[in-house]
This record gives structure tokens, sequence and C-alpha cells, in this order.
């Protein structure tokens, strides 16, 4: 950001001291967060409307960024959920003939602080070696003392339930690619399967795909209990993505304790989280986490590899899974989980992102497998 022809000076402090000096680009202010980085060249604006980055300050290890703008097509969310947005050099003149605004007004019009000028590279290496930290970035001050102490105050995201700040107060339809209110359940075309998707922070391309693939799609809040869900008569139910830890998400957790065997479900990323501790695994987090559109996740049955889309900071730890589940994925990078299957309740899970194509192979085949397992197994969309 500019004032009077000068920059306004920006400064990120980590909890182990280390200070990082840039200037903001847009907006003004002050937050706390985990400072995580990104490797994507491309999808800034996805990356910042993705609400699994609530409670996050990332960064880009790309070092241009801004150069094709944003629009009002590539949202994944009504809003950007990150708590601040750090790149290399920012790009003011986009170009590019779907670009609506700058990178600037994008992120002005969302009230969240972009910065420029930090050395990503410094900093990304920083988190590999010594792992995701609490940060502050700030325009108010450059007091080290001051920044210290607010930062300490800041809790981090264990424990957190951050799930309850991004997830829909209310339940609504998605028709025709956008949200709608609900008029009628009874309304919605019968050939089309009905498919319940827990909102703990869903991108829209997941809804996208749901309904490109032929069904018809009812969002709800995360706290909606089992009995409500299974009032819809769903054919399916989908746990979505979302931000932080799974671990304090009980109510969640509890909720697909008691949908498992009686609809089909398909968990990603924070929904394979859940559905793993619904069948009684535990979770860790991750020392630096998995952001980015270039992961290595090697199927187990077929053996093939997909180049995947990812966020996140926590995982199933497979060792906790009981005997009869499936571990259908793994990744290579570190060998942890990506996905588990299990056939007799009909329910399996990605710890990646199906509905994004970041690579020549893409996941997005498991829509249509899920909405297959769907079919096959409802009654009422077969008559």
């Amino acid at each position: 950001m500019t004032l009077f022809g000068r920059r306004t000076p920006a400064i990120l402090l980590l909890e182990d001291g280390s200070v990082y000096r840039g200037y903001a680009f847009a907006s003004s202010g002050e937050v706390m967060g985990e400072v995580v980085f990104n490797t994507g060249m491309s999808g800034y604006q996805e990356i910042l409307t993705d609400p699994s980055y609530k409670g996050q300050i990332l960064t880009m290890t790309y070092p241009l960024i801004g150069n094709y703008g944003a629009n009002d097509e590539d949202m994944e969310s009504d809003t950007i959920h990150m708590e601040g947005f750090i790149i290399k050099e920012y790009q003011p003149y986009p170009s590019n003939w779907r670009s609506q605004y700058s990178l600037k007004e994008f992120l002005e019009a969302h009230n969240t602080l972009g910065v420029e000028g930090i050395d990503t590279r410094a900093l990304t290496r920083k988190i590999r070696t010594a792992g995701a930290m609490r940060a502050i970035l700030s325009t108010e001050t450059d007091n080290i003392n001051t920044l210290t102490r607010r930062l300490e105050t800041y809790p981090g995201l264990v424990g957190q339930d951050l799930v309850r700040l991004v997830s829909c107060k209310k339940s609504y339809l998605w028709k025709n690619g956008r949200p709608v209110d609900i008029v009628s359940i009874d309304s919605l075309e019968k050939s089309r399967p009905l498919v319940v998707v827990i909102d703990c922070g869903v991108k829209y391309s997941i809804l996208r795909n749901l309904e490109e693939k032929g069904s018809n799609v009812l969002v709800v809040p995360s706290n909606t209990t089992a009995q409500e869900i299974l009032s819809y008569k769903p054919d399916g139910v989908l746990l979505s993505n979302g931000p932080g830890d799974p671990a304090p998400l009980t109510y969640v957790v509890k909720t697909t304790k008691e949908l498992l065997g009686k609809v089909p479900l398909f968990g990603i990323c924070l929904g394979h989280q859940i559905l793993g501790q619904a069948l009684g695994a535990s979770t860790a987090k991750l020392k630096f986490g998995h952001h980015g559109i270039n992961q290595p996740v090697k199927n187990l049955e077929t053996l093939h590899i997909d180049i995947t889309s990812q966020n996140h900071g926590f995982i199933v730890v497979t060792e906790t899974l009981p005997p009869e589940v499936n571990e259908a994925f793994i990744n290579l990078n570190d060998g942890t989980s990506e996905g588990i299957y299990y056939p007799s309740l009909k329910a399996f899970s990605v710890q990646y992102h199906p509905e994004a194509a970041p690579g020549p192979h893409d996941a997005r085949y498991l829509f249509k497998e899920f909405l297959d397992l769907v079919r096959h197994s409802s009654a009422r969309v077969l008559q």
C-alpha cells in the first residue's frame, strides 16, 4: 500500500523470534495465525478463498503473484478466510481476459492484509526446518517487544475449533452452480440422488463436482445432528474439507459415527480425518503440513500415481486404524495416510482434494465412484 508516495512498512515476527520485513501492498493492520507456505505457481484466488486456511498466514513460494488478477468465477467460498497473505513481489498490472480486479483490489474488498518484499525463500526454508509456527504480521508497529507480547496471547491451532467460524449458519441447496435457499426438498428431481454435505468449510468446487456428476446437493451446518440429516432421506453424505485441528470436532465425529452403515460416506481432507476418528483412529499434527498442487499420492490398489492438490496440517495416524479399515492411498513424500476405505460400511475418504486439477492425473473420478456407490446403495434412486 502506498501512502503519499511512500510504502507502508510491514513486519512478520515468528514465535522463535525470527523477524522478516516487507511492505503492505493491500490493506493494513495486524493479524496473528500459524504461518505456512504453499508451493503452487498459480491458483492464488482459489487458495485465498479456501476456508481451510482459516487461522493461517500464508506465504507463496512462487516469487511473482498477481499476474492474472481475480474474478467472480474462481471463488471457492464467499470470502477470504486466511489471516494474512505474504508474497515476494506483487504484480499490480494483471493481464488476463478473465480478470475483473487486481489482487490488491480483491484483498482490500475482503479486508485482508497483503504484504510483499519479504524474503519468501528464507521464510519457507525456516518453516521447513523449524516447522509451522505461530506468527504476527503487522503494519501498526515495528517494536519487537510489543509484537512479542501480543503474539504470546495467540493460542495457535492445536485444540481450537475453527470449523464453527467457517461453517454455514443455515442449510442451503446448491443449484446451477450457486447456493440457493431451501424451498422444498420434495421438489428436487427424483432421478438424481440426494447428497447431504456436512459443511466444515466446504469449497465450492466440491459442490460443483457433485452437481455436475448428477446429484442433488444439500449443504448443512457442521453441527447438524445425524437424526436431522437422516430425516432428509439422503442417498449419500459427504464430509467436507475445513480448517485446523480435527481433534476438537467431537460433535462432527459423533454425527459421523451415527451415520456409519446407514448411508454411504465420502470424506475429503478434514472429512478424511473426521471419518478416521469415527472409525477409532487418532490424528496428529504435521511438522509443516502439505500445502500445494504437487503432492504425489499412490493408489495402493491400482499402484497408479496421482499428482494432487493438498492443504492440511494434520493427518490420520495409520497405525491407530482398526484392522478392518483398508488403507487406500499414501503420500509418496512422507508415507502419511492419504485415504481409507471401509467396504462393508460403504465409507471412504481421501486426504487430498479431488475437486482440484493440478496436473496430468487428476482425481475427479472419485466423485463418480462415490455417486456410483450411492446409486447402487439407494433403493429410492433405483425405483
